[in-house]
């Protein structure tokens, strides 16, 4: 597919590429803002400091290398370039030099994730009572729940800080929240970033078999 230039995204031919008049690169020619970066992860970690003692749990999971991505610093100017150049009509980044996209083998290099297990399939039906004051050893308030997602930021007040002496069900329960929280903070984010939904709660109830999904 051919552009008008290095510096221009814009297709000569719109035949294929028929949506560039509602494309994001669209709006380099009229010096707009073309990408406003989502900070939830970092905002997560700036609330969540992970207590050392949960660490074990998070690599159990296999959610590790997603925490250490938030660790990252992002070249954002690239981030754009990429965005400008990402075609929804094929799926694929149009560069100067052709066309190239995203595998499944470069997120779970990039993410440390299994790509291989288990999948994760099928219907619920939440009980949200129970479910929380189970595996989280809390129960939110109704200021807390958003239909059958919680804020992040009251998992974050409730679960954050482990008592000193806390014991080993406490810990996982502190990991349990810590993990759904990366879920919804990075892996299945909303546009605010705010909430999780408790459908992946029940999926953290044995940490092995949680490992063990694609």
């Amino acid at each position: 597919m051919a552009f008008k230039g290095l510096r221009d995204a814009d297709p000569l031919d719109t035949s294929v590429l028929v949506l560039q008049d509602k494309h994001r690169s669209h709006l380099v020619d009229t010096e707009q803002e073309v990408l406003h970066p989502c900070q939830q992860m970092r905002a997560f970690l700036s609330m969540w400091r992970m207590d050392p003692r949960i660490r074990p749990y998070v690599i159990c999971v296999g959610f590790y290398g997603i925490y250490r991505l938030g660790h990252i610093i992002i070249d954002w100017p690239r981030i754009t370039c990429l965005v400008e150049r990402w075609r929804p009509e094929t799926h694929t980044f149009h560069v100067p030099v052709g066309e190239m996209t995203i595998t499944l083998q470069d997120v779970a290099i990039i993410l440390s994730l299994r790509i291989d297990g288990a999948a994760v399939t099928g219907t619920f039906v939440l009980d949200v009572v129970g479910l929380c004051g189970e595996l989280l050893g809390v129960i939110p308030r109704d200021e807390a729940l958003r239909g059958s997602a919680i804020s992040i930021r009251w998992l974050c007040q409730q679960l954050s800080t482990p008592a000193p002496d806390a014991d080993e069900v406490a810990l996982q329960r502190s990991a349990c929240g810590f993990i759904l929280t990366l879920i919804g903070s990075f892996l299945f984010a909303d546009k605010k970033g705010v909430h999780v939904h408790l459908c992946f709660l029940p999926l953290l109830r044995d940490f092995t078999q949680t490992s063990s999904y694609s």
